[in-house]
């Protein structure tokens, strides 16, 4: 059995925490302060971004608690695998929340468009400002992460969302200011919510082919199994799994069927070696077995 844990959670969850915090306490300050100015004025587009950063603070919340848990509680007991699968259940919920607030912003938008209220430009613009810098901030304080981490990735895309928010919430801002067309308000909130959907689908479908256990898509799973049977001493290659624990952490598991008078350690160790360096998969359970044994696996009906 190959052993090793790439960059997982645990690797991800120490270089990124500081950054978590420093994010979660900027978008917590900000977010009180669209909040109030956005009731105050009753600027739907500022509402829906002060909403929208809500979001990111929660999102940015439990992505800390996800690298906190997985850091805490690694393989005991029951727990064969930790808890690393934590932070993809963070990146659902954080998912769930954004096509909550998306949806709201566009129902309430659409609501506004036959009487648009009066919104005053000038506190919202001011409001707007604060939040874009914020969310600059956060945006560069995640981006490293971004890469490594589909929990960093969920509360850094809810972060890029909303920058684009305090952009469009202060062009609508300074179009009521020096206009005051009263539709720049409810036509940003629908372009706020609509920037926000895609987004958070793709980020949903990451999630959800984790925990559904799909192979990752770089992998062609047929090319894997295909390399693996044409290894010196193997007749064939079958029960091939490949699925990703959690972020940077990817697992698989074969059986292979030797020639006889093979050397299985050989074969282990060429097995071991091409998933570590073709496909970068170091943790791979691989069971060498003559071929009077790989009937019973054909029996098995899944």
């Amino acid at each position: 059995m190959g052993h090793g844990h790439g960059h997982g959670t645990a690797g991800t969850g120490a270089k990124h925490l500081n950054r978590l915090w420093v994010a979660f306490a900027i978008g917590a300050a900000f977010m009180v302060i669209e909040f109030a100015v956005g009731l105050t004025t009753g600027s739907l587009a500022l509402i829906s971004d002060a909403a929208h950063m809500l979001t990111d603070v929660l999102g940015v919340g439990m992505a800390l608690a996800a690298i906190l848990l997985a850091r805490r509680a690694g393989a005991k007991g029951s727990r064969t695998f930790g808890l690393y699968r934590a932070e993809v259940l963070a990146a659902l919920a954080n998912a769930v929340l954004l096509f909550g607030v998306a949806g709201y912003v566009v129902f309430e938008a659409v609501r506004r468009f036959d009487d648009p209220p009066a919104v005053p430009g000038l506190p919202v613009v001011l409001a707007a400002t604060a939040g874009l810098v914020a969310n600059l901030v956060s945006f560069f304080v995640l981006r490293d992460g971004a890469k490594e981490s589909i929990n960093v990735r969920g509360a850094y895309l809810e972060v890029l969302a909303d920058l684009i928010g305090s952009v469009g919430v202060l062009v609508s801002g300074v179009v009521t200011l020096v206009f005051g067309w009263r539709y720049a308000d409810p036509v940003m909130g629908v372009a706020i919510g609509l920037f926000v959907l895609p987004r958070t689908y793709r980020l949903a479908a990451s999630a959800l082919r984790i925990l559904f256990q799909h192979a990752p898509e770089r992998l062609d799973v047929a090319e894997v199994q295909a390399d693996l049977g044409r290894l010196p001493g193997v007749a064939e290659a079958h029960d091939l799994h490949v699925w990703t624990l959690t972020s940077g952490m990817e697992v698989a598991s074969a059986h292979l069927t030797t020639h006889p008078d093979v050397d299985p350690a050989q074969v282990l160790r060429a097995a071991q070696d091409l998933l570590s360096g073709r496909y970068h998969i170091e943790h791979a359970t691989l069971q060498v077995e003559p071929s009077d044994c790989a009937q019973r696996c054909r029996e098995i009906s899944w």
